[in-house]
């Protein structure tokens, strides 16, 4: 049939194949989309789908985000704010930029944004495991001061004295007396950017981007309650259920469960 026709045999195996149908595929996109809480674009999808077992390509996830109205949060231009002056600390950059740690607690770093409530800017502070990307620990408040900090670092639900290595920009929040006593007190080494690089606390600054759009930006809060409940349901997903790429597409938790399979 393939000579009469005058068509190559690969295109009748390639025809033949069973593949899932259009419907179906659009379907699980949708829900993965609305799952990611409209946060995944075209790749995370198309692991997503991978774990259904269908391969989709990058192309036609976003065709089919395209004809459905699926848009990601982060096709929407992105703004910082200005940074303050830095300190003059003789703490030095310890860190150096090892961002990838082996051990859990080896290495937690931290940074401040912030987010309006009732048309005043409030705060956000949080702690983040390098191991696994995983946040530890949060706090909100009105002002951007130590006392954030602290409050943060009393959530963290391990043993402070098991961390290795707390790691900031030069903020004055974070190198004050009450920081450096608490971070004393529990044999917690320090490590601060150098002068106006923000590359030296890149996962920080990776995270805070991805709260501000997928959280913060679809969000209006009335008060420092409603922030407080809702960014500890966020947080939830972000460690639980939200893949990494930077993880190899598995969540924060996940990462660490496999890790410690493989020390057993």
């Amino acid at each position: 049939m393939c000579k009469v026709l005058h068509l190559p045999r690969i295109t009748f195996y390639y025809e033949s194949k069973k593949r899932p149908s259009v419907d179906d595929v659009t379907g699980d996109v949708i829900e993965i989309f609305r799952q990611s809480r409209e946060n995944y674009g075209t790749r995370k999808i198309k692991i997503e789908l991978r774990k259904l077992g269908k391969q989709v390509s990058r192309r036609r996830n976003g065709r089919i985000m395209r004809e459905q109205g699926l848009v990601s949060s982060y096709t929407v231009a992105q703004y910082k704010p200005k940074r303050s002056n830095p300190n003059e600390s003789v703490v030095k950059n310890e860190l150096n930029r090892e961002f990838r740690q082996e051990e859990e607690l080896s290495v937690i770093v931290s940074d401040l944004t912030y987010v309006r409530v009732q048309n005043k800017w409030n705060y956000v502070c949080i702690f983040v495991d390098l191991f696994n990307r995983e946040i530890i620990g949060h706090s909100v408040g009105e002002h951007k001061d130590a006392s954030l900090v602290a409050r943060a670092i009393a959530t963290i639900p391990s043993d402070l004295r098991r961390i290795g290595m707390f790691h900031t920009d030069r903020g004055s929040e974070f190198n004050n007396k009450l920081v450096s006593d608490t971070l004393r007190s529990f044999g917690i080494r320090r490590s601060l950017s150098d002068k106006g690089c923000p590359y030296d606390n890149a996962v920080s600054e990776a995270t805070y981007k991805v709260i501000k759009t997928e959280f913060v930006r679809k969000r209006s809060f009335s008060s420092l309650t409603v922030l407080e409940r809702e960014l500890r349901d966020y947080i939830h997903w972000f460690n639980h259920i939200r893949i990494h790429g930077t993880l190899g597409y598995l969540t924060p938790k996940e990462y660490k469960q496999r890790h410690l399979v493989k020390t057993v």
